[in-house]
């Protein structure tokens, strides 16, 4: 078992585990695995126990961690189980997968009509629809499960059954599975059942089962879950079997695992076994059930996951994954340690329980109420809102949840920083017990299972689905559970999934991922051709790679001018593409592009370079033609037509019907059939007859009308075999029989070979047979190859023989070989064959190599040789040594050497710490080139430090310890060119080599802790910490430093040492946890560490035990309780010794006693034996007891043990419970309770101890009196109490029952809420109330004829100072109140205010207030004389302070405020103070100001103005007053007056070339203008100028065009001219001297010339309708009046009319051409071998661009079409033949002009 985190160099361990597979007979089967460990596992696969090894058929490819077993060609004997073995020197593992091989499905037979049941009326074939599905169900361990489903459907679907996502026969252990087919009848036809039968369920048994169906019409499936249970007493099970035992993945010694608090752990177990092992997970040995918090499961690798969320101190433990079945069990444990943050909640949440629509609180504490916190339910973070009311009070954190529902049940948090959280449950009682999960995340094509349990059994629940109600057949409940199996999941079936039970609902968001796959790639090498008027061809080639799903092309279109692409076609295979122009709706130039599409998505388009113009019409494209057939054969009308369009056939007039596929027309039963396929309409007229002939055949469509005759001949001899030409291949010494069948018997024919007549001969024999002529070739030679025609009566039969050698076979190369070389280098190919008479030729780019100077053919013996003595970059390309069907293909590239350096390209930074590996590369061109490594323009010397390397093409220099000093630039050079590496080293961060881990260290007071750690460089510097603090060193704390090792030693450690310690290195930390504990506490004696002893009772017990050392702690236990020193039980402690005393010891005080230390015990088991029972007092017998009549009289006696039983008698005779006497027993005590005694009563009362004779008594003398008289039996006492204290006087009457009367100062007391009497038995109290001084007097109580007095007085509460005077500071003219508070309210006077000691003068003032226990003084608008000491007193207390009074300051009320005005404007400032009278100083930029014309100033009481006028911008500055220390200042800011425009703008007309000038003045000379055209600003240029002039503003537009009319502005400021209009009038240009015609030759040039009225006029050129521009073979100039247009290299196409314009005026010429005769540049190869089925390709370059060439078979020349497809590419012209066949052998012929060139095409193949 691993945890979540895993472990380093630990055994192997599967990331990823094989799945099942499931193949088709041959097919190739995959198994994958990922397996990791250290050191690195060896990894082997096994099946049936054996070690596989590689063969044919089986290999195991390894990529990093990922190890598969591929299965090429899977038989049915390949199936079973593989398992995976990985094995290292720490341990091993398994994984284990099944592979099942299917037969590939046979067709069923068909059955007989008779069989085949018939469905019911009006009901039709349908695809399966399951009638009943399979229900969830809940079982026990061991019972019987049934799983049936009915399905529907005709023809009768096919039912199998899957277990989580495996088919039956891949489950390990299914042997107690069975099926029970059936079948079904339902509304949807005929259909079929099957009932999977499960025995004695076992746990392993638990999963989801899916039931599919499906038939010619479809596909249908539907789940159940099955949930097998461990009863409270399982039976052992009995399987048939021998099982086999389980397997532990990894035995290794459990592990330990740290989690942070508040994080998840995961621990995973995998195990196998047969039967499957049942898992079990235990914590600290207790079994656990899944919760909250706690998840169990089982991953889709078929591990068991147990995770444990949000990680608790208390879930810290030993947690075991148990698996067992009946063969044996297996443990694996793992450690959990919870490591708890520093910072803690001071009181964590708590699990909370609601209902319902109720309400939740959760409420925590932390340590600081500053800390912000966060809350969370489970992953969501929650916001304060109406439902999660959030409050923090102090450090109180509380989360209130309202409106509680099923949803709300769930794990909650509170997190503050750091993420340390603390967690709770919330439970919320309702219907539904167990909620849906928050989400469910499923893979498309898994099964996704819901379940609910409600409190409940029984009750129908409702699931939907985004508020849509599921279908019942994935819906099943058992009792209180529910569940939704949804199998095979798509991403239709995500969304919110909703469990409701009346008012109550439960959600969950269902996600489906799907798995993610790559669209294909777009298509390559996309060409478009301009061929035939009208038409575009468009080829292109597959993507690459090639992809995995059948995927098509889709062909689009886009008008020139248009933003919208339509699709034109789709089309399943790559090549050509015609579009003729009847594809599209409107004439116009379109442009395409292709893309490739599949089931994953499409590729990303590819345009098609170019536009084609197309119009859509329809016309003949190749018209009837007559037909001439023999007496009995078809005749076959066909033509082609431009566009899809339907056309009508006619014979003879009459219309043919062409809406069936076949008809007969009269007179005479002549059939026919009428075919359209795409542009080609056909009629074939079958079997036609003589009297047939001249019948006259037309088609007619819009547009289109033609006609044709047919002509019938007499039926001559004709060859019934072979129809068509035959291709025979024959190796030397076969014999070839060539045989032709006629239609007539014995009738001649002849024989020809290559157009010449045979000889008979020995060699070669002609035999005639009836109809059949045949010519052998006994034994054939190489000679005899060629064309044999059987002749007669002009028709003949072809038989194309070729007689071959044995084939020759090339033995080297046997790849593709690839030649690089450079200028002037010696290229040598060698190709061997086996067959050293064997012909072999050469080839390049498709054309026979001829032996020239540049090129030498060699042959030695089976060894040819092509050799380029000095290759050129022309010669390079695709050279193939052809040796019959083989050939050897050698691609040579000549490159010239314009660079050595092939990499690096630019600047190589590299960057290295000290002492690593820094390796430079620079690659070369050639091997052979020696470079010069430098440094810092310094030539290196190889050494030790740096290594030069040379390696083929690569150059290297290392330095395997890089040092500081290594740093600069180094450059690898050769010749001109240099590769440049910037080194620079540094030195490597600070590392802890030692310890990796924190440490944690135990040990004992005084004993030396030494913590060590080790760096990676001996001079790093470092810090030792303790608990956040920096150490120093001490005495007690040394720190060292040896080497790397850094130490911080505690010589003589101390508890208070202990904490977390860390070293910190910068980079790096190493942490220590030290524990210091006390030194072992022992118990010294006794030795025993049980003694029994014995004691009587009662009686002195001590207990005695010595310790060591002699100051340890220790308690004592009695019976497991500790005890607690009393005065029945003592403890002692001197010295070492411990001692536990009962001094009086009772049988009770028996039992067992426990002296424990720190770290040992010892155990005294003591018991107490009892004495005989005695009587425990008194020691006499009492005396006589006299009472009253109606007393009561209590008799009591005590025991020595409680338990003894006692016999009372009265006067000799046995007493009995009743009449007024009662018996008791309380303890030891034994009681006899008169309730009212009379002279009855009176005698002598004997308690005996036991009834034995001679057995202890105790005698009572009871004496029965007359009444006594009431008297008082104590006296009042005297009472001094506080005012508002209560006084109670106490007395004690006799008898008790007696009346008492209390008076106070002689008058009768009455009571009342201060005067309150109370009663209880003979007391009698009298209580006053808060008692106040003029209760004080005397009290008296009278009781019969006696009566006793008391004296109370009252004293006076002491008025004390709660709150006493404080020192006031105040300012003249201010207001002071002086305040005081008292411990209680005083009354009126109680205090006195004084200063200086007397009592305060009479003033206005002056005045006084009071508030309950406030008392204030009030001085209003003090002055300097109420200076001094003020007090206040009352009788008991004082208290003083000190009032201070300042002069009144001098303060401003309202400051001066910044002014802003403009230039000649007046600024007033004011500002006013806290006095009057006050004489100040203003001032401007630190100069005082006079008063003047400009400047008037003015004060007014407080107030004071000043005004400043006619200012100009030099007077801005700083404005400010001065009075005394005050200073208050502000500015002054004078603006410029704003610009204005003084003339505007007028409007414009002027010519075109003339110029135009806009002026408008402002108010200033110095202002910045912005012009504006429509709106946009304008800036200068060569015609537009910009000019000021004082305060005029010009803008000037010369050589005016139409484009520059339009609106002008000028602005400036906020002020704006404008607009206002420019018209550009045209101007009138003539032509002076017109253009003339010009004659000239191909390739010659031709000028053109054209002189206008106007200089400066712009003229275009167009030549045949097309616009001319510069470059290339044009070139147009202008001289003043004269306009030049020269063409160069002049072509045929050229021809036409040259047109030049110039505005209105214009003139035209004519350019005639004479075209030079075409010619062949390039010619095709005189023979081209072809394989059947590929494509053949024959190309020729003409002299010129644009010439015509036809291509011809045979004389007769081609069309393009299916078949053939023509290709126009400049000079290059094509001809491609397209799935080439034998009968396309022949020659070909291309014609350019009065140029020809042929070519013999061979088919090689069937």
């Amino acid at each position: 078992m691993k945890a979540g985190s895993g472990d380093q160099g630990s055994p192997p361990c599967f990331l990823r585990f094989p799945r099942p597979v499931r193949v088709v007979s041959g097919a190739e089967a995959e198994l994958k695995c990922v397996v990791l460990g250290e050191p690195p596992p060896i990894v082997v696969w096994e099946k049936g126990g054996q070690q596989l090894a590689a063969s044919d058929r089986l290999s195991f490819p390894v990529d990093g961690a990922e190890h598969c077993l591929l299965l090429s060609g899977a038989l049915p004997t390949d199936a079973g189980v593989y398992v995976c073995r990985a094995r290292n020197s720490a341990g091993e593992a398994y994984a284990a997968a099944a592979v099942t091989v299917l037969e590939p499905p046979a067709p069923e037979p068909e059955p007989q009509l008779a069989e085949r049941p018939l469905p019911p009326p009006g009901a039709g074939e349908g695809a399966p629809v399951f009638l009943t599905g399979p229900r969830s169900q809940w079982v026990l361990r061991g019972a019987e499960v049934v799983l049936e489903c009915q399905v529907g459907g005709l023809p009768a679907p096919t039912l199998y059954w899957e277990k989580d996502g495996m088919a039956l026969d891949e489950v390990w252990d299914s042997s107690h599975f069975s099926l029970e087919p059936g079948r079904a009848e339902g509304r949807a036809g005929a259909g079929a059942s099957l009932a999977l039968r499960i025995l004695a369920a076992r746990l392993p048994d638990s999963g989801v089962y899916v039931c599919h169906a499906s038939n010619t019409h479809g596909h249908a499936r539907a789940g159940a879950l099955l949930q097998v249970q461990q009863p409270p007493e399982s039976p052992p099970e009995d399987p048939d079997e021998a099982p086999t035992p389980v397997v532990e993945p990894l035995k290794c010694a459990p592990k330990t695992f740290w989690v942070n608090e508040g994080k998840h752990a995961k621990f995973r177990c995998y195990v196998m076994g047969k039967p499957e092992p049942e898992i079990e997970w235990h914590w600290e040995g207790r079994p656990l059930l899944p919760d909250r918090r706690r998840l169990m499961y089982r991953d889709r690798d078929g591990g068991f996951v147990l995770k444990v969320l949000y990680c608790q101190a208390k879930d810290r433990g030993l947690y075991v994954c148990a698996a067992r079945n009946s063969a044996g069990q297996t443990l694996s444990a793992v450690q959990l340690h919870v490591k708890e943050p520093r910072l803690r909640f001071s009181r964590p949440l708590q699990d909370v329980e609601g209902r319902e629509h109720g309400i939740a609180v959760l409420e925590c504490k932390v340590p600081n109420s500053r800390i912000p916190t966060a809350w969370f339910r489970e992953d969501q973070r929650l916001l304060p809102c109406r439902k999660y009311e959030q409050i923090e009070e102090g450090t109180v954190r509380r989360l209130i949840i309202h409106r509680l529902k099923a949803d709300d049940d769930g794990v909650y948090l509170c997190e503050m920083r750091g993420r340390v959280r603390t967690v709770a449950n919330v439970t919320v009682k309702g219907p539904i017990l167990k909620r849906l999960p928050r989400k469910l995340d499923v893979f498309e094509g898994e099964n996704a299972v819901l379940l609910v349990e409600t409190r409940e059994a029984g009750v129908e629940g409702r699931w939907s689905r985004d508020g849509e109600d599921l279908p019942a057949t994935c819906q099943s409940s058992s009792g209180h559970m529910h569940a939704l199996v949804l199998p095979g999941v798509t991403r239709e079936d995500a969304g919110e999934v909703t469990f409701s039970l009346g008012n109550s609902r439960t959600t969950t968001l269902l996600r489906v991922k799907c798995i993610k796959h790559n669209p294909p790639g777009p298509p390559v090498l996309a060409e478009m051709f301009k061929g035939h008027r009208n038409t575009v061809l468009l080829t292109w080639k597959p993507p690459d790679p090639t992809p995995e799903t059948p995927f098509i092309y889709r062909l689009e279109r886009q008008e020139v001018g248009s933003e919208d692409w339509v699709q034109c076609f789709s089309i399943e295979k790559a090549g050509a593409v015609e579009v003729p122009g009847d594809c599209v709706p409107t004439e116009g130039d379109y442009r395409f592009r292709v893309c490739t599409v599949s089931e994953h998505g499409r590729s990303p388009h590819v345009v098609f370079h170019g536009s084609a113009h197309l119009v859509p019409t329809a016309r003949l494209v190749a018209g009837l033609e007559e037909v001439q057939v023999y007496d009995g054969e078809d005749a076959v009308f066909s033509l082609d037509l431009s566009t899809v369009i339907q056309g009508t056939w006619f014979l003879n007039g009459e219309e043919l019907k062409s809406n069936e596929p076949e008809g007969q027309v009269g007179p005479g039963p002549l059939r026919y059939r009428v075919e359209q396929r795409g542009l080609q309409h056909r009629l074939i007229l079958q079997a036609v007859r003589h009297h047939d002939s001249g019948a006259l055949i037309g088609f007619s469509c819009p547009g289109v009308q033609d006609s044709a005759a047919l002509t019938i001949q007499e039926s001559p001899v004709h060859i019934l075999s072979p129809q068509d030409k035959v291709s025979l291949t024959f190796t030397t010494s076969d014999r070839v029989v060539l045989t032709c069948e006629l239609s007539r018997v014995d009738f001649p024919a002849s024989w020809y070979k290559d157009g010449q007549q045979v000889e008979e001969s020995e060699s070669l024999v002609v035999k005639m047979d009836g109809r059949k002529h045949r010519l052998i070739l006994p034994e054939a030679q190489v000679q005899d190859s060629g064309e044999f025609e059987c002749r007669t009566e002009g028709v003949s039969a072809f038989f194309s023989v070729t007689v071959q050698d044995p084939p020759v076979h090339i033995v080297a190369p046997r790849e593709h070989v690839f030649v690089h070389a450079i200028t002037s280098e010696c290229v040598m190919l060698t190709c061997e064959v086996d067959r050293e008479d064997a012909p072999v030729h050469w080839f390049k780019d498709g054309q026979e190599v001829e032996e020239s100077d540049f090129v030498l053919l060699e042959s030695e013996g089976p060894h040819h040789r092509l050799v380029l003595p000095s290759a050129q970059p022309s010669v390079g390309g695709e050279f193939q040594c052809v040796a019959g069907d083989e050939r050897a293909y050698f691609t040579v590239t000549i490159t010239d050497v314009s660079s050595w350096i092939v990499y690096p390209s630019g600047k190589v930074y590299v960057a290295a710490v000290r002492l690593e590996r820094v390796v430079l590369t620079c690659e070369l061109c050639r091997p052979w080139a020696e470079v010069r490594w430098t440094k810092d323009g310094e030539e290196v010397v190889e050494s030790p430090a740096l290594l030069l390397q040379k390696e083929d093409t690569v150059r290297r220099l290392v330095l395997p310890a890089v040092q500081l000093e290594d740093s600069g630039e180094y450059l690898c050079e050769i010749d001109d060119e240099s590769a440049s590496f910037t080194v620079t080293v540094t030195e490597p961060p600070v590392r802890i080599l030692y310890p990796r881990d924190e440490v944690t260290l135990v040990a004992v007071s005084l004993e030396c802790v030494v913590l060590m750690c080790e760096l990676s460089r001996e001079d790093a510097p470092v810090r030792w910490y303790k608990d956040g603090l920096e150490v120093e060193e001490s005495e007690a704390l040394v720190l060292e430093s040896d080497g790397p090792r850094r130490r911080l030693v505690l010589p003589a450690a101390q508890p208070q040492d202990g904490g977390e310690f860390v070293c910190d290195a910068g980079d790096d930390s190493a942490f220590f946890t030290v524990t210091v504990t006390a030194p072992p506490e022992r118990i010294v004696h006794p030795a025993a560490r049980s003694l029994d002893l014995q004691f009587r009772a009662p009686g002195r017990v001590e207990l005695r035990c010595e310790v060591a050392p002699a100051g340890s702690q220790v308690r004592w236990y009695k019976d497991g309780l500790e005890v607690e020193a009393s005065e029945a039980l003592q403890l002692g402690a001197e010295g070492p010794t411990r001692t536990l005393t009962l001094p009086h010891a009772q049988p009770e005080d028996a039992g067992e006693y426990v002296c424990e230390t720190r770290d040992e015990a010892v155990t005294f088991n003591v018991s107490l034996a009892e004495p005989p029972v005695q009587f425990l007092a008194p020691e006499a017998a009492p005396g006589p007891l006299c009472v009253a009549p109606g007393e009561p009289v209590v008799l009591s006696c005590e025991l020595s043990r409680a338990g003894a039983l006692v016999f009372w008698s009265h006067n000799g005779k046995p007493v009995q419970t009743g009449e007024g006497l009662e018996l008791r027993a309380e303890g030891p005590r034994r009681v006899l309770c008169i309730r009212a005694a009379d002279l009855a009563h009176a005698g002598l009362y004997t308690c005996q101890c036991g009834a034995a004779p001679g057995a202890p008594s105790l005698s009572f003398t009871v004496q029965v009196a007359e009444p006594p008289l009431v008297k008082l039996v104590s006296e009042l006492t005297p009472l001094t109490v506080h005012e508002g204290d209560d006084a109670t006087f106490r007395c004690e009457v006799s008898p008790p029952d007696a009346d008492i009367t209390w008076l106070r100062n002689g008058v009768v007391i009455t009571p009342g809420p201060q005067l309150e009497t109370t009663q209880n038995g003979s007391s009698r109290t009298l209580t006053v109330r808060s008692c106040r001084l003029e209760d004080a007097g005397t009290v008296t109580a009278r009781a019969g004829g006696t009566s006793t007095s008391a004296r109370l007085h009252v004293r006076e509460t002491e008025l004390l100072f709660l709150r006493r005077l404080q020192d006031v500071r105040a300012e003249e003219g201010q207001d002071v109140c002086l305040e005081v508070e008292t411990g209680r309210v005083g009354a009126a006077g109680a205090v006195r205010w004084v200063r200086g000691g007397a009592p305060l003068p009479p003033d206005s003032r002056l005045s006084t207030a009071q508030d309950g226990h406030v008392y204030r003084l009030f001085i209003h608008s003090v002055v300097l004389a109420d200076q001094g000491t003020y007090g206040c007193e009352s009788h008991h207390d004082r208290t003083l302070a000190r009032l201070s009074v300042r002069p009144k300051q001098l303060r401003v009320l309202r400051p001066l405020e910044d002014v802003t005005i403009i230039e000649g404007g007046s600024a007033t400032f004011q500002l006013e103070l806290s006095q009057e009278g006050v004489t100040g100083e203003w001032a401007r930029g630190g100069v005082r100001l006079q008063p003047g014309p400009k400047c008037q100033i003015q004060a007014e009481g407080p107030a004071h103005h000043l005004v400043l006028s006619g200012l100009g911008l030099a007077d801005s500055g700083c404005i400010s007053f001065t009075a005394d220390t005050l200073r208050c200042a502000a500015r002054l800011t004078v603006r410029e007056a704003p610009v204005t425009i003084v003339r505007g703008l007028q409007d414009l007309e002027v010519t075109e070339g003339d110029t135009a000038t806009f002026e408008c003045a402002l108010s200033q000379a110095l202002a910045d203008v912005t012009w504006e055209k429509d709106g946009q600003p304008l800036t200068p240029s060569a015609r537009l100028r910009l000019q000021a002039l004082g305060t005029r503003r010009l803008l000037q537009l010369r050589r005016c065009s139409p484009l520059d009319a339009g609106t002008y502005s000028c602005v400036v400021g906020m002020a704006r001219t404008g607009p206002v209009h420019l018209v550009v009038c045209e101007r009138k240009v003539s032509v002076l001297s017109e253009l003339r015609s010009v004659s000239a030759r191909e390739g010659d040039g031709a000028t053109f010339e054209c002189t206008v009225s106007e200089v400066e006029t712009a003229g275009s050129w167009e030549l045949g309708g097309r616009p001319l521009r510069p470059g290339g073979r044009v070139r147009i100039r202008q001289e003043g009046k004269k306009h030049i247009l020269v063409l160069s290299e002049l072509r045929a196409e050229d021809a036409g009319e040259v047109r030049f314009q110039a505005g209105p005026a214009q003139s035209v010429a004519q350019l005639e051409v004479e075209a030079l005769p075409l010619q062949m540049r390039r010619r095709p190869p005189r023979e081209k071998t072809v394989l059947v089925g590929r494509r053949a390709v024959l190309e020729v370059t003409v002299s010129r661009p644009g010439g015509q060439v036809c291509w011809l078979r045979e004389g007769a020349e081609l069309c393009p079409g299916d078949k053939y497809q023509l290709r126009s590419h400049g000079p290059t012209h094509s001809l491609v033949i397209h799935d080439v066949r034998p009968e396309d052998q022949g020659t070909y012929c291309c014609q350019a002009g009065q140029d020809s060139a042929y070519t013999r095409l061979l088919v090689e193949g069937e």
